[in-house]
């Protein structure tokens, strides 16, 4: 079976999420990606390089082992699929042999502010020199131009950047850093994905590479639009609602039966509150004039909020869901991990695929959420040691000696084991 970018070889310098989760839809589509990390610096997703007690309620590594960095649940998810390499870009071997690997690649990827790159002198105008097809993805939290260039930020700071936390919260009360997830680095990881597929094409089509400027603020900007064309356009600036609509009515998250469980009901028109009233059995409601449309519901959502929850914490939220959605109303549960691992039509559809890594065993992941009818794809191998595939990639792929590559993991610039102190005191 061929998959859709069989035969696209990526090289990954990104680290944490955005980046990372980019080559990883890349890599499941089939492309071949190498990440490269530091042993000066790996990825700081890994975790501590030794184990620390006082880190694991931050980084939960549960296996026992001597490696931690190579078990850390998040890095090996989003690093399914890929080959892993170690390089050092600070030496001029390492300079060298990573201009080697561009010019057997088509996709060099990367999260640094814009000054880092061009500190490496490995910038686009030179991996252009090499290999004009090259395409450069650059994924800065603010781009590469103007006068905040070269600032740095995270996930939670993107999303108060783009204006999504100030959305996200409660009426009258203060914005919510974020809602569980940064929403600014998946967001960016798939526009990114999005953009090298684009690029790709216009090279098959003209035979010349780009470079790719992406600001991860940007493009959560660009989900926020409605907000912001509401305010240019209506001179309104929207305010937090909570769990409710801007145009529906009622629409919230109510209490069900059990401790912490919820569920998800929105009321998109009159008919679907006519069939709620049913259900509910509250004739009443239906007949009052007061709730009769979408504007008189939306006015009384407090009181009818009171009323909706008064049904469903008799209920457990599976059940409230199914009762629901046999009336033609639209209902969900709120579910947590565990319920989603066990959920069965997930599970029925076979979403979650088993995969065995060298370290950590054998663990479901989620699998692919496209389903291609002709390449299905899959997870293929395990997320990568810290530089599992080094023969492979300066070995077989550039040529190098095992002598050769003996010497370069006595310098430092190629190895398995992170030097013990990492940059940024966080480990």
């Amino acid at each position: 079976m061929t998959l859709p970018l069989a035969g696209v070889r990526v090289i990954d310098l990104s680290m944490w999420f955005a980046g990372p989760m980019a080559s990883r839809l890349l890599a499941d589509m089939g492309a071949e990606v190498i990440k490269i990390e530091s042993l000066k610096h790996i990825d700081p997703w890994r975790g501590p390089v030794v184990r620390n007690p006082r880190l694991d309620a931050r980084f939960p590594v549960k296996i026992d082992s001597d490696r931690p960095y190579n078990c850390a649940a998040g890095f090996n998810l989003q690093n399914r699929n890929k080959y892993g390499a170690t390089l050092a870009l600070d030496t001029p071997q390492g300079k060298e042999l990573f201009k080697k690997l561009v010019g057997l690649s088509d996709v060099v990827l990367e999260n640094y502010s814009p000054r880092v790159m061009a500190n490496f002198d490995l910038d686009y105008p030179v991996l252009k020199e090499i290999n004009p097809g090259i395409i450069m993805m650059s994924l800065p939290a603010l781009g590469r131009t103007g006068p905040d260039r070269d600032h740095v930020a995270f996930g939670q700071t993107i999303d108060c950047m783009s204006g999504m936390a100030y959305l996200t919260g409660y009426l009258g009360e203060e914005p919510m850093l974020q809602s569980g997830l940064s929403y600014g680095d998946p967001l960016a990881g798939l526009n990114a994905a999005f953009a090298i597929v684009a690029a790709l094409r216009y090279r098959r089509h003209t035979g010349k590479g780009m470079h790719i400027d992406l600001s991860q603020v940007e493009a959560i900007v660009s989900l926020n639009a409605d907000a912001v064309m509401d305010y240019t356009m209506n001179g309104r600036i929207r305010e937090r609602a909570g769990n409710r609509h801007p145009s529906m009515a009622p629409h919230g998250c109510y209490r069900c039966r059990g401790e912490d469980r919820w569920v998800v009901v929105a009321i998109p028109s009159d008919v679907a509150w006519q069939r709620l009233c049913r259900v509910l059995g509250q004739g009443s409601l239906a007949e009052d004039t007061r709730f009769s449309d979408m504007l008189g519901r939306y006015q009384c959502q407090d009181e009818l909020d009171r009323i909706i929850e008064a049904w469903t914490v008799e209920h457990d939220h599976y059940e409230v869901m199914h009762i629901l959605q046999a009336a033609g109303i639209p209902a969900g549960p709120v579910l947590d991990a565990k319920e989603l691992v066990e959920e069965p039509h997930l599970n029925e559809r076979g979403f979650f695929e088993m995969v065995t890594h060298p370290e950590t065993g054998r663990h479901p992941y989620i699998g692919m959420y496209a389903r291609f009818s002709r390449t299905p794809g899959g997870i293929r191998r395990p997320a990568p040691c810290l530089g599992e595939h080094n023969e492979y990639i300066f070995g077989t792929l550039l040529g190098l000696s095992q002598e050769e590559m003996a010497r370069l993991e006595e310098a430092g610039i190629i190895g398995t084991k992170p030097f013990p102190e990492q940059p940024g005191g966080m480990y």
